[in-house]
């Protein structure tokens, strides 16, 4: 009797854990509408728009090449290594390029810019929230949804693809010191593969389609999860955790099904 009491109370846990995501979800859904509507006044407000691509974008490019200069870097030692025991050595330019455009690129440059921006985006609304700063500006007649919530989710809508690209950049260019003026790879033979061999749809497309979707999620679960948070201290430590995490699983997820759709032959 006993063993079927907590049987049925880790049922009752599950179901319980089970429902909690779903309203979540339909509540971040209903919210994503209300973000989609609210954008339409930024038409009239740019400089909202304005200050948050600086907060968004410009604060975390620092990051963004400095990572995206040591994993070039380090991808063509890596691809050197593996490259010259087959005598294939003059491949590691296009294995990098295509490497950085398809994959790398997007990828790395979300989860930066889920533990950097998302987690600023979550704590700054939901301090916010905590400070009852929402409410107040409730009180006063002011959308919190246009003037706080929506410049901040396309700010980072648009920042991502930029920050990809700069990433991808910087990648290929830490790649060439490596391979060229460390290694002695013959330098036209590391760029002209990857202009052979790099496709605009297939490659540069498709790497800017999935860091479009990456900076649309990351950004959504941010701005979602800062607003949802229960007003205290805890409550916003913990938002800020489930930002940073959830964002890198959908990151990591959606990359998987993007990849599948993009590449399945």
């Amino acid at each position: 009797m006993v063993l079927f009491s907590r049987l049925l109370n880790k049922f009752q846990y599950l179901g319980a854990v089970t429902l909690h995501s779903f309203q979540r979800l339909g509540r971040g859904s209903l919210f994503l509408l209300d973000v989609i509507m609210a954008s339409a006044s930024l038409f009239s407000r740019p400089m909202l728009l304005v200050k948050q691509l600086y907060a968004v974008g410009v604060q975390t490019l620092i990051i963004i090449v400095v990572a995206g200069l040591f994993v070039g870097m380090v991808m063509a030692l890596q691809s050197y290594y593996a490259l010259v025991d087959f005598g294939a050595e003059d491949s590691v330019g296009v294995m990098v390029v295509l490497s950085l455009l398809r994959e790398l690129g997007p990828v790395i440059t979300a989860l930066l810019f889920a533990g950097r921006a998302g987690s600023a985006l979550t704590a700054e609304i939901g301090l916010m929230k905590t400070t009852e700063q929402l409410s107040g500006m409730e009180m006063m007649a002011v959308n919190p949804m246009k003037r706080v919530i929506a410049p901040r989710f396309i700010a980072g809508f648009i920042s991502m693809p930029l920050l990809a690209t700069i990433f991808s950049a910087v990648g290929v260019m830490g790649a060439y010191l490596v391979a060229v003026e460390m290694l002695g790879l013959d330098s036209g033979a590391f760029w002209s593969q990857p202009q052979n061999t790099v496709d605009l749809y297939q490659d540069i497309y498709n790497g800017i389609i999935k860091s479009l979707v990456f900076g649309f999620a990351v950004t959504w679960i941010a701005v979602f999860e800062g607003y949802d948070c229960v007003p205290t201290a805890e409550g916003l430590g913990q938002a800020t955790t489930r930002t940073v995490v959830h964002s890198s699983l959908a990151i990591l997820f959606l990359d998987f099904i993007l990849t599948v759709l993009m590449f399945a032959k």
